[in-house]
């Protein structure tokens, strides 16, 4: 493991540790309590809404696998990014994975994680021009407005670099593997052209991506949904646009910080700004923050245990069909 996400994740946790001592354990506690289960169990149940979204939109690019694969890999992709010390990137590497075992062949999963990976930025960018807009119309003197265009533009960049690379990457890199010559650069250029032509495929079915771009979309403000409720649940009630503001400046912030793993300490210190800027007390900010942190452990840990059962008993039965039939065992 690297040792920038370490010091990183350290750094976070510990910027949680100071604005809740900041602010009052007492007075987060109060505010946890407040929301309570009620609000706790609405938060999970939408949000398994949500990822059951994510997966139709991820199954729409593709044909063959039902949708429940596509939900069960998308439940995977978040909990690594989201529960386990690795990038959002190495999280998408597990989906991928759980997808395979499932029986969607490597290409079709890889390639089509990245075309459902630009739809999301895509919708995420038209979800954070909303909040920026309504912001600027509501509260047009905040001055959190340049973060926000900040993330909103490394949104744009993000999405137009996927679009690129999909659309003109792996052609280049055709072209350089095959001037490498023999050994993995063969093999590098098959794959990557395996992956060019199933993007192609993907590309051209035009109601599979306009039905992912939508479902991103509902799924970018149904997320503000849980955040509306256990605030209604907790007696702090915002009205529903002012929560889709906070939760888009939110994810716009989180986007200039994907390099700390899981967002730690970048989430709670946004909420912390941008709630007590449009209304809501620091105490509750916090509360929401762990909320959905333990919100993702609630559901990711089990969902995690799950898959590395299925892919240790994988591993087990090859071993001993290896060594029944008296070859290597892989590693």
């Amino acid at each position: 493991m690297k040792v920038l996400p370490i010091i990183t994740a350290l750094a976070g946790l510990a910027m949680i540790g100071a604005l809740v001592h900041f602010f009052g354990v007492e007075t987060v506690v109060r505010a946890l309590f407040a929301i309570g289960w009620a609000g706790f169990s609405a938060i999970c149940l939408i949000h398994l809404a949500v990822v059951s979204l994510e997966g139709f939109a991820w199954q729409l690019l593709v044909t063959g696998p039902p949708p429940w694969v596509f939900i069960w890999g998308r439940l995977i992709r978040d909990a690594g990014s989201e529960v386990l010390p690795v990038s959002q990137m190495g999280g998408c590497l597990l989906g991928v994975r759980a997808v395979m075992l499932a029986g969607v062949s490597g290409t079709t999963a890889a390639a089509s994680t990245m075309v459902d990976l630009t739809l999301e930025f895509l919708a995420k960018l038209v979800y954070m021009a909303v909040g920026l807009t309504l912001l600027i119309d509501r509260w047009p003197d905040t001055p959190i407005k340049l973060p926000v265009a900040i993330g909103l533009t490394a949104t744009g960049i993000f999405a137009a670099a996927f679009l690129i690379v999909q659309r003109h990457g792996f052609g280049l890199f055709d072209r350089f593997a095959r001037l490498l010559g023999r050994g993995w650069a063969e093999r590098g250029a098959a794959g990557a052209a395996a992956i060019h032509d199933a993007l192609a495929i993907i590309y051209r079915r035009r109601f599979g991506l306009w039905g992912g771009f939508v479902l991103h979309l509902v799924c970018w403000v149904s997320s503000g949904v849980e955040v509306w409720i256990a605030l209604r649940v907790a007696n702090a009630p915002l009205g529903f646009l002012t929560v889709l503001v906070i939760e888009s400046l939110l994810y716009a912030v989180r986007t200039v910080a994907f390099a700390v793993p899981n967002a730690v300490g970048v989430q709670e210190g946004a909420y912390v700004l941008i709630g007590t800027t449009l209304g809501l007390t620091p105490e509750m900010a916090l509360a929401i923050s762990l909320l959905k942190r333990a919100r993702d452990l609630m559901i990711g840990l089990p969902a995690l245990g799950v898959w590395q059962a299925v892919e240790g008993g994988r591993m087990w039965r090859r071993a001993d069909r290896d060594r029944a039939e008296g070859g290597p065992v892989d590693q």
